[in-house]
């Protein structure tokens, strides 16, 4: 299956939109978790199990499990997912952005040591930084577009052709890019507008969408903003809400990261018809 086919059903399967994210902090971790060499893949791996069929991907965020030396266990978590949720999509999210023959060894990372489903790359340098990873023809690209932070407005509203950088970087990744029909774009919750104005550019192109939960996106604005004819269209990311939630009630960090995970789900679905 492509990416946009094994998306497609975990929609379906899991009447999910929601995406979580895998961002393992170690001064977050649960005290078991800690100062243990296996500990990170432990702790996603449970993750994985009690949220899969909540969600409709998960998300790893590469700079996490880089930073503490952890690729390996990386490969391993994307490996036990592979094997145990075929059907739920990979995303890593290492926003890469380089050209040529660079770009292609990001590309074989991602795909080949991580087989990874989909990859988030920066659009900055132009077609050819995208190109590379289109050589797997099955797998997604997910394009930077309007990102959910502050300080993306600093390029990502400078006019081109007398409309925002950003509009015009859907418009050509819907026209010009897209030719696997494999794409999507990275649009965050914090800008329910510029999300409708995506959504009105790209049709039903799937759409990237962190700014939930820890960062304060509001859930209903962004689904009807976001959301397609069809009420799917979106992977609505949360990491740090569903992975460190409080536990309640006797639960361990697993049962307070599924209900939450299932809160957050029901509470996308009440505003996707």
């Amino acid at each position: 299956m492509t990416f946009i086919e094994k998306l497609s059903a975990a929609w379906a399967a899991n009447d999910s939109l929601l995406c979580v994210g895998l961002d393992p902090d170690m001064a977050r971790l649960p005290a078991q978790f800690q100062n243990n060499p296996q500990g990170i893949y432990q702790f996603c791996t449970e993750i994985i199990d009690a949220t899969a069929d909540l969600a409709c991907s998960f998300k790893p965020q590469i700079a996490y499990f880089a930073a503490l030396g952890a690729e390996d266990q990386l490969e391993k978590i994307c490996a036990y997912a592979k094997a145990n949720y075929p059907h739920i999509p990979m995303i890593l999210d290492a926003k890469r952005g380089d050209i040529g023959a660079t770009a292609k060894q990001y590309a074989r990372e991602a795909f080949d040591r991580y087989q990874a489903d989909a990859v988030t790359v920066n659009p900055y340098m132009g077609s050819d930084s995208v190109e590379p990873y289109m050589e797997w023809s099955d797998r997604g690209v997910i394009i930077l577009c309007r990102t959910s932070n502050a300080g993306g407005s600093d390029l990502q509203f400078l006019k081109v052709d007398g409309k925002p950088l950003y509009q015009h970087v859907a418009k050509l990744v819907a026209e010009k890019w897209n030719a696997n029909g494999q794409c999507a774009l990275v649009v965050g919750a914090t800008f329910p507008e510029e999300l409708a104005q995506v959504r009105a550019i790209v049709g039903d192109m799937p759409l990237l969408v962190p700014g939930i939960g820890a960062q304060g996106g509001d859930i209903e604005a962004t689904v009807k903003a976001g959301r397609t004819y069809n009420g799917t269209g979106m992977m609505i990311n949360s990491s740090r809400a569903i992975l460190y939630a409080a536990p309640q009630g006797g639960e361990d960090f697993a049962a307070a990261a599924r209900r939450v995970a299932l809160e957050t789900r029901d509470a996308i679905n009440a505003h996707r018809a």
